[in-house]
């Protein structure tokens, strides 16, 4: 046998591979794949600041940054009273798993001076400083720490002008830092209160009052734990859980009178499979209404009684890059779900065009910030592309339903009966007219019929 044959046999021994398979449920931070950037590769790419080992050494990035960073070390060291030392010490305890963290690391570089420990000191404490100012700085004059109102990042301006693009850069795959580093900094500067869930509880509110600072959380989930920042922002737009669409009561059509809905029968077109869903305009004009509802998950759209509500999304310039981020994790990570990725799904298949943005607008469930409505469409059917959501999940439950209800012939008679006669109290008042003046007619010509064929004797 050739000795390539022996030593390529050797390399599938059973210890290598376990020990592959053994670090794949540690692992929460990845390289994006090669058919997940095609769509937009600047969505992955930080542009002002690194976290992590992916693009640290980026010329750009260390020109920008790398003098702040080694800053807020100097200063979270002076505030904690703490050597460096020590925590050094409590990091190298728990290298391992950092380390396990990422995927694709060339370690043999890593351990040389111990960069990666280094990158873990430097990022972390760095992140931690940003989290705080953002909390600490209010409004113009605010100071916080020892850093000063001149400072180009930690102070009203930099809370301005910079720390937006650090937050979008912040919400990017390949630029996560492990939450068990941040949780061990605080644990080590004992700033909040020592307890892990109180550990678990200060960095929660921090982030979340960074990157959705329009979500508060449940008191009761204020402990819930995430794999890194890209994790728990995800976890915030699912309401900290995996929600279930909830099922509204059984309504009439609203706004139509009964005399309306009785008078119409139902044909129901031949069913078949679900191949093309319709836009927000084509449901609409269907008869469906939509309206928002009061939910802090984006799993929590449900149809019933011709209504679709749908929680309320601003669309700004970061929600591409983020959108696009949070469904390369799902993709990458085993047991993330399909959340984010089956609901991108679901808006790119309401929205063709202008006009179904427009609608969704109109109908306070979606808040434009970035211009253009045909912007705004461009964005989902562009980001939507080669997903794959979740075919058991609720969303495509929510899909036959609606396909249901719009291939039942009535319900589009009564859409085109509401739109055109009960669109406003003119258009009724004139239904009205027009149905006295049909039956005074038919009862003059019905009176004169019967004066003819029964004269009245005198």
């Amino acid at each position: 046998m050739d000795n390539w044959v022996i030593n390529f046999e050797a390399k599938l021994g059973e210890e290598e591979i376990s020990k592959v398979v053994k670090d794949w449920d540690k692992r929460a931070i990845y390289r994006v794949s090669i058919c997940a950037k095609e769509l937009n590769p600047k969505a992955y790419l930080p542009h002002s600041v690194s976290f992590g080992p992916y693009h640290c050494d980026e010329i750009e990035l260390k020109l920008q940054m790398d003098v702040h960073k080694r800053r807020a070390l100097h200063y979270f060291l002076k505030k904690s009273r703490k050597s460096l030392t020590t925590y050094v010490n409590a990091l190298q305890a728990v290298l391992p798993d950092l380390i396990a963290n990422y995927d694709s690391l060339n370690m043999s570089y890593w351990q040389e001076d111990n960069k990666f420990l280094q990158l873990m000191l430097l990022d972390g404490c760095f992140m931690l400083e940003i989290l705080r100012a953002n909390v600490e700085i209010k409004q113009r004059g605010d100071i916080y720490g020892e850093y000063g109102d001149a400072d180009p990042i930690f102070s009203y301006h930099g809370k301005v002008y910079v720390m937006p693009y650090i937050k979008r850069d912040m919400l990017m795959l390949q630029n996560q830092l492990p939450m068990l580093l941040l949780r061990k900094l605080i644990t080590v500067e004992a700033a909040p209160p020592a307890g892990e869930e109180d550990q678990v509880r200060y960095l929660n509110k921090m982030i979340l009052n960074f990157v959705n600072p329009n979500y508060t959380i449940p008191s009761n989930q204020l402990q819930v734990d995430s794999l890194h920042v890209l994790d728990l922002y995800r976890k915030s737009l699912l309401g900290l859980g995996r929600s279930q669409p909830q099922k509204a009561p059984e309504t009439i059509f609203k706004g139509i009178p009964n005399i309306v809905g009785s008078a119409c029968f139902c044909i129901k077109k031949k069913e078949g499979p679900i191949d093309i869903v319709r836009s927000a305009m084509k449901l609409h004009e269907s008869g469906v209404d939509f309206k928002t509802n009061d939910s802090t998950s984006i799993m929590d759209i449900c149809f019933h009684g011709g209504e679709l509500k749908l929680p309320v999304i601003f669309v700004d310039d970061t929600t591409e890059s983020a959108l696009l981020n949070l469904m390369a994790f799902e993709r990458a990570h085993v047991g993330a779900g399909n959340e984010v990725t089956s609901y991108v799904s679901f808006m790119d298949n309401i929205i063709d065009s202008a006009k179904d943005v427009s609608l969704l607008h109109s109908s306070g469930i979606l808040h434009n910030n970035i211009g253009s409505e045909k912007a705004v469409a461009n964005l989902f059917n562009g980001i939507s592309k080669d997903v794959t959501p979740d075919p058991e999940g609720s969303l495509e439950k929510v899909h036959k339903e609606l396909d249901d209800f719009c291939n039942t012939k009535c319900n589009e008679w009564r859409a085109n009966l509401k739109r055109t006669y009960f669109k406003s109290p003119w258009a009724f008042v004139s239904l009205l007219a027009a149905v006295f003046l049909i039956l005074l007619t038919t009862a003059q010509t019905f009176y004169a019929v019967l004066s003819y064929h029964h004269p009245s004797k005198s």
